[in-house]
């Protein structure tokens, strides 16, 4: 296992600073500043790049947010971003040459080491007010010689604001000797405002159960998974989380909403994970299924404050429309909890992963199941938009699950790409409480 390590180390081009990833969600009319961003961006490009591509290439300037005929492993990656996939100079539109500047040219150069792609952007909420963020996307191989493991993926997201907001989050996916192994990292620090409406669907749908606080977190999760099976993995790792709420306010409410609410928890335990997966690229499928199950168990032995277990089960399938363009992605997911679980760590629903259009916080309860499918179609050149419905409802025992509680959500996103296979997302949600923008990078599901 070290030589590939030390091959992927030695690749490395010196890396500049970076502040990531503008992340913007909350009520209507807080999305204008981004909204305005991206039509901008449909208005300035001109270079054609999620054409339909020919069974044997990827689109003109890399894989497309739907191409059904998108390379399936990285030997089909390499050799489909030559040159003749790329539009000559004089044809470039200016959008295209301000991409190709910051490292966003839609291949990927295994002679590079990690291709990097940085994407900065202004943004605003009430919340945090105003910000600066920067999303960087690296792609690569650990071992050149390996045709078989997928692209690996190395994606930073951070952002600073106004008010004194900030945060950075890591997701390093490591495919390994021929995809025997599989190693995840997702690591974060943030420190940003979120809301707490209590715990359960009757609180959390009274808007005067609000109650408002600075959260700082510190996230470790590091996996590693072993081939047991043709497309069938599973490991071990650890999962473990530091959060302390501050600023909490009002300090005193008037409702029974908010009880027990410590300002802060240590919540530390190991997790197994049992992973069917046939997706052709992680972060943005365009074929195949995923069947995940995940068990985390946090013990006091262990340096947790509480013991708890949280079973989260995931689905996902990407299916090929035939001769409709686009493709439908369908996700379908239980997380469930028992035992003393921190008010952090409850289920909850909303967030860029989650139903988008939703305050990330407001909604949780011990237990949750949530569904969306996704349209996701190319427009031509870089361009592609997706259309979504989906809908989540959460209860203290699986039981309780009632239909009349069910939280629905529509919503509408554009695409540009930026990299083979790896697209910047501007999202519009929409949900019972209100509406969300969100500009990120990678698929939501």
């Amino acid at each position: 296992m070290t030589a590939p390590f030390k091959s992927v180390l030695s690749r490395l081009p010196k890396m500049q600073p970076a502040w990531t990833k503008a992340l913007c969600k909350r009520e209507q009319n807080n999305y204008s500043s981004l909204a305005y961003s991206a039509l901008m961006t449909i208005a300035l490009s001109s270079a054609p790049v999620f054409a339909q591509p020919d069974t044997a290439q990827v689109p003109e300037t890399g894989a497309s947010l739907a191409s059904a005929s998108a390379p399936t492993s990285a030997e089909d990656s390499a050799n489909s971003t030559g040159t003749e996939t790329t539009p000559e100079k004089d044809q470039k539109g200016f959008l295209d040459k301000v991409l190709n500047a910051i490292g966003a040219d839609g291949k990927f150069d295994p002679d590079k080491g990690v291709n990097f792609s940085f994407l900065p952007g202004p943004f605003y909420n009430p919340d945090t007010e105003f910000g600066i963020g920067l999303s960087t996307v690296g792609l690569y191989k650990v071992d050149p010689k390996d045709n078989v493991s997928q692209l690996s993926s190395l994606t930073i997201s951070s952002f600073v604001s106004t008010n004194k907001s900030l945060g950075v989050v890591i997701d390093n996916r490591m495919f390994l000797e021929e995809d025997q192994y599989r190693f995840y990292i997702n690591a974060g620090i943030v420190d940003a405002p979120e809301v707490y409406y209590g715990i359960g669907y009757d609180e959390n749908n009274n808007d005067a159960n609000e109650q408002r606080y600075v959260q700082r977190q510190y996230s470790l999760t590091p996996r590693w998974l072993t081939r047991v099976l043709p497309e069938t993995y599973f490991g071990a790792g650890l999962a473990f989380s530091f959060t302390n709420a501050r600023h909490i306010r009002p300090e005193n409410p008037t409702t029974n909403a908010i009880t027990d609410f410590p300002s802060r928890n240590i919540s530390a335990g190991l997790l197994v994970e049992f992973v069917h997966d046939n997706r052709d690229f992680q972060l943005n499928p365009s074929k195949g299924k995923l069947l995940q199950f995940t068990l985390k168990y946090y013990s006091e032995p262990l340096g947790s404050d509480t013991d708890f277990v949280n079973y989260v089960f995931d689905y996902r399938e990407y299916f090929d429309l035939g001769d409709a363009p686009g493709l439908l992605a369908l996700q379908v997911k239980a997380n469930l909890t028992e035992g003393s679980v921190p008010w952090s760590l409850l289920p909850k629903i909303g967030g860029d992963q989650g139903l988008r259009g939703y305050i990330i916080g407001r909604y949780r309860d011990r237990q949750s199941l949530l569904t969306q499918i996704e349209y996701r179609v190319p427009l031509g050149g870089r361009h592609g938009l997706v259309t979504w419905a989906g809908g989540a409802a959460l209860a203290n025992r699986v039981s309780e699950f009632h239909v009349d509680e069910i939280l629905p959500n529509i919503g509408i996103g554009y695409r540009l790409a930026l990299k083979e296979r790896v697209n910047l997302r501007l999202d519009l949600g929409f949900g019972r409480n209100g509406s969300g923008f969100y500009f990120n990078v990678n698929e939501a599901f």
